[in-house]
């Protein structure tokens, strides 16, 4: 894999605070991106989730809050239950005028293992871009 960190950007026409509420708060997180039993902006706080491409191939998610400045950036780590590799995911956020961009950034992804195909780069580049550039967006639209 390619130790070039995933970059996706997406400008939104809402406030910084309401795309923070949006990446922060579990109910929110739901609605676009995954379903977590909790979730809290403290550093060392550690969440779970299942996810995966189909119903047969479903990973357990371990992740752990790194770093969190109110309304501007929220860091994870992000890994799999029972294989190696761990990464790193950012969401930075920055006012622009009446909008606001949100940064998202995944790197580490060469950490994780090559001969599994769900762990694929090309995976997390789709993945990402819906998530960042439709559901959210989405999500940000309509509350």
């Amino acid at each position: 894999m390619s130790p070039n960190p995933i970059v996706v950007e997406q400008i939104c026409e809402v406030p910084v605070e309401k795309i923070w509420q949006a990446i922060t708060d579990k109910n929110a997180m739901k609605q676009w991106y995954f379903d977590f039993q909790e979730f809290r902006t403290e550093i060392g706080f550690e969440f779970r989730f299942w996810g995966g491409p189909a119903e047969d191939r479903q990973y357990l998610h371990i992740c752990e809050i790194a770093e969190v400045l109110p309304n501007k950036k929220l860091t994870y780590t992000w890994r799999y239950d029972g294989y190696p590799g761990t990464t790193l995911v950012t969401f930075d956020l920055f006012q622009v005028a009446n909008q606001t961009c949100v940064r998202l950034t995944h790197e580490g992804l060469e950490t994780f293992p090559a001969d599994q195909p769900d762990f694929a780069r090309e995976n997390f580049v789709k993945g990402w871009n819906w998530l960042i550039g439709n559901s959210l967006k989405a999500y940000l639209e309509q509350n």
